[in-house]
């Protein structure tokens, strides 16, 4: 889910000052947890849950994981202002012996500008108020606190900073909040660095009824089965995951984009975006292409921003072309069928992939293509990988 700048409702102004910051404690660990990870379908969203536990004693909250922004937070009762329903019972920090508002002088109040794109705010108690905007409008607004976050029973960090939203709106489904790994400082995999190095890595499941995992830390595959590709410099300054696509190929062949339709726009990865966004340009071409090899099948009608729809009722078999992503380094992601097709119903099975409004908006690399793959994010050594199929 992309993280815009846009300033949010309900978030009041102030002028900070620059006290002292939180470190975490940290509990060691014998190996990097592996979380069990689940379609956001079982709580009505089209992105991907984890289950972690919050406070003490520890209350477990499912909430999706998203690489397109970097602030975490929850619902958090009273509910000051607005509160959507969601699956678990909404966390009380006055029922936690170690929640602690965090106050409008901290150093890490004013991270938040950077975590979030809009400047903290302050309640009359000298309480931090944090508030993100995404970019489906979706947002959160609430005071900035710290608590204890459990992933394992052997992975327990004290002094999590964290949102304790109190007016939240939009596309969570009925997951608890959110896991922000972007790589803002405030981000999870910062604020768990000195235990996990800044790595993570995770296996969308390809099915809503299967399980894949988000591992914290070194990846347990060997080194030779993930091909690296390094961060955009596109994306140097900022918290995204840039990516440098080179080209697109469809049933093998390779399509005649320039190379500059792809470095104009720029490619981020984003396990909180469903769709892939392409510039125009790029888009019409693998349109056009894919629509050449399915000729065979008829086109019904469009599903929402999804324009190329088949009705496949009449088949028992389909014959789908793959299609490929090269990115910088000579990383080459072969997508099969179901990692390029959304299926609403067999009579409207569509190509995931979308047009942004202009070629100068960024490429957005989504979680449909990412299913059954394992993704690596090595923050420390500059590079994301991709394995073979982990599903």
């Amino acid at each position: 889910m992309k993280s815009s700048k846009k300033t949010n409702p309900g978030l009041t102004q102030s002028t900070l000052g620059c006290p002292k910051s939180w470190a975490l404690m940290i509990y060691v660990s014998q190996r990097p947890p592996q979380l069990p990870a689940k379609s956001g379908s079982t709580v009505g969203s089209g992105n991907y849950v984890v289950t972690v536990g919050l406070g003490t004693p520890k209350k477990d909250l499912t909430l999706i994981f998203d690489t397109g922004s970097d602030i975490t937070w929850t619902q958090c009762k009273p509910c000051a202002k607005s509160c959507y329903q969601q699956k678990e019972p909404i966390f009380d920090p006055s029922q936690s012996s170690t929640y602690t508002n965090i106050s409008c002088s901290s150093t890490s109040c004013s991270q938040l500008s950077s975590a979030t794109g809009n400047k903290p705010g302050c309640t009359s108690s000298s309480t931090c108020v944090y508030g993100i905007q995404y970019g489906d409008s979706s947002f959160s607004v609430g005071f900035f606190g710290k608590e204890k976050l459990t992933l394992t029973s052997n992975d327990v960090f004290s002094n999590f900073l964290f949102g304790c939203g109190q007016n939240n709106q939009g596309l969570f489904g009925g997951s608890a909040g959110l896991i922000g790994l972007g790589r803002d400082p405030l981000s999870l995999v910062q604020q768990t660095a000195a235990k996990y190095g800044r790595v993570f890595s995770y296996c969308l499941p390809l099915t809503s009824s299967s399980t894949g995992s988000l591992t914290f830390g070194k990846s347990a595959r060997p080194s030779s089965a993930i091909k690296f590709t390094p961060f955009s410099k596109v994306t140097e300054g900022t918290s995204f995951y840039g990516l440098d696509t080179v080209g697109i190929s469809v049933a093998g062949r390779k399509l005649s984009i320039a190379a500059s339709v792809f470095s104009n726009s720029g490619t981020i990865i984003d396990s909180g975006t469903v769709i892939t966004r392409l510039p125009p340009t790029a888009y019409s071409s693998l349109k056009t292409a894919f629509r050449q090899a399915m000729k065979n099948y008829p086109l019904t009608t469009p599903l929402s921003l999804l324009d190329t729809c088949y009705d496949l009722t009449k088949y028992d078999t389909v014959t789908v072309p793959k299609i490929g992503f090269s990115f910088n380094g000579g990383v080459y992601v072969d997508l099969d069928a179901s990692r390029t097709l959304f299926a609403s119903k067999v009579s409207q099975v569509c190509l995931a992939f979308a047009a942004n409004s202009d070629d100068d908006s960024v490429a957005i690399f989504g979680n449909v293509q990412q299913r059954g793959l394992e993704v690596v994010y090595d923050l420390a050594g500059g590079k994301i990988g991709f394995g073979p199929s982990c599903s």
